[in-house]
């Protein structure tokens, strides 16, 4: 994120697990008798005072507030009138745990505050000695007037935090393969668009949207949008929030894990990071569909490294079959059109453009008649599952709104196998895929654009097809 500075460089967000140990003082605190109840697990008294023993940080923190849900502790310069942590964080936290799973026995997201000094935050996770195996986030700020309004970057900062707990251990597995490639703030934009969604905070969801949609970075090429290039689409169009936590326990389930001793007892981690083509192949696995032609368009074809990552997505087939979803067969199959483009199928708005596996280019036909088709030929019948189309980059009314896919082994005879109507599409480049209850092979898939949104004029950026 632009707009905060972060504590943690490089895979700091998993703490080493060598961090100083509890004082003995806190660790009899620690064993006080349990006073409350949550799940059937039996939860220790927070203790009064916590000594910070990581990083720079040196404070006596003293606890202000806590419940089942959250613990809260506040260094000497932070406001007693700073009461919004106890309610706010505590909603994130559960709401967390609710899609994400539980993270270790204990049901409390432990919040440390100071005013004046270590500004920037930290995650840790119940899995780190670091922070006294508890799931941590450890804020602070310069301002000596820090965390008053409890509004704006107060509530970002924090939520940002929570969102390191989630990609560090979720599923009970330590350490984030993918941090090295989408670094400390990318997961995070659209981990805290959707808490303020799965909160109700339709404020917050604007203003965030707002800050992060045109927020471009230099990896792994310049000027990529994460949020509005990859993530968002992701997001808007296939899934929600389920998605989200699917690449998870993808990860979880297949990527490469090993057991350690964290000082407790064995924990599993995750042994290495991922390529860009595991990446994406995992989170095609998320959503049930080949991102491939959304990463192409979003990220070009080359990692930081300068690796060509679609030869990483060919061998993360390989090595990780179970990760599964629909096939896109396009590449397959040769394109035709009823009708052209001006400047014929290779021109920069040509027929080509529907299958370029780009959601940033597109085919433009003007004077656009309601005949028009478009082709897909394969050197043999295929079973077809489903199929996408993506809509342009502007003129809403250019975009096909009633359509219907039909098949064929003949190039005469063809079979109806989807229609719709009354299609809208309420973002630029927004893929809809259409699943279809087809079990027979065809060669020959046409589709027929019969009517647009008002224009003259026909635009849309993809049609693919789907096994």
């Amino acid at each position: 994120m632009k707009n905060r500075l972060i504590l943690i460089p490089g895979l700091l967000i998993f703490l080493s697990l060598s961090c100083k140990k509890a004082a003995p003082e806190d660790a009899e605190q620690l064993s006080k008798s349990p006073v409350s109840v949550t799940n059937n697990t039996l939860l220790a008294e927070p203790p009064l005072t916590w000594q910070e023993h990581w990083f720079d940080h040196v404070q006596v923190l003293q606890r202000f507030y806590h419940d089942t849900s959250i613990v809260v502790y506040h260094d000497n310069d932070v406001s007693s009138t700073v009461t919004w942590p106890n309610t706010y964080l505590a909603q994130v936290w559960n709401y967390t745990k609710n899609k994400y799973g539980s993270f270790g026995s204990d049901s409390r997201l432990w919040a440390i505050f100071h005013t004046g000094k270590y500004s920037g935050g930290h995650p840790s996770t119940y899995m780190d000695a670091s922070h006294d195996y508890r799931n941590v986030i450890d804020v602070g700020s310069s301002s000596s007037t820090a965390w008053l309004s409890g509004t704006g970057n107060d509530l970002d900062l924090t939520t940002h935090e929570v969102g390191h707990i989630v990609e560090g251990a979720s599923r009970n597995v330590l350490n984030s393969p993918a941090f090295g490639i989408w670094h400390d703030s990318k997961w995070m934009e659209i981990y805290i668009y959707d808490v303020y969604i799965g909160l109700n905070r339709p404020a917050d969801v604007q203003r965030w949207y707002n800050l992060v949609a045109n927020g471009a970075e230099s990896y792994p090429r310049a000027q990529t949008y994460w949020f509005r290039d990859w993530f968002f689409p992701i997001y808007s169009q296939q899934g929600d929030a389920s998605s989200l936590n699917k690449y998870f326990s993808l990860l979880a389930q297949y990527f490469p894990k090993e057991t350690v001793n964290n000082g407790q007892g064995n924990i599993v981690r995750f042994s290495r990071s991922m390529n860009y083509g595991e990446f994406i192949h995992f989170w095609s696995g998320a959503t049930g569909i080949d991102l491939k032609p959304l990463a192409l368009s979003a990220f070009g074809t080359l990692d930081e490294q300068g690796n060509n990552w679609t030869t990483q997505l060919n061998t993360a087939k390989t090595a990780f079959p179970n990760v599964s979803y629909l096939k896109d067969i396009t590449a397959q199959a040769a394109l035709s059109v009823s009708n052209e483009n001006a400047g014929g199928a290779s021109a920069a708005e040509g027929s080509s453009k529907l299958t370029d596996s780009y959601y940033n280019t597109k085919f433009f036909l003007g004077s656009y008649p309601t005949t028009f088709w478009t082709q897909l030929t394969f050197p043999t019948s295929q079973v077809v599952k489903g199929y996408t189309i993506t809509a342009g980059n502007d003129a809403p009314d250019r975009d096909p709104k009633g359509w219907k896919l039909m098949g064929s082994n003949d190039n005469v005879n063809f079979t109806q196998l989807d229609i719709r109507s009354n299609q809208t599409f309420d973002l630029r480049r927004q893929t809809k895929k259409i699943l279809i209850s087809n079990t027979t092979a065809y060669k020959y898939y046409k589709l027929f654009i019969t009517s647009n949104n008002g224009s003259t004029d026909l635009q849309f950026s993809e049609w693919r097809l789907l096994q």
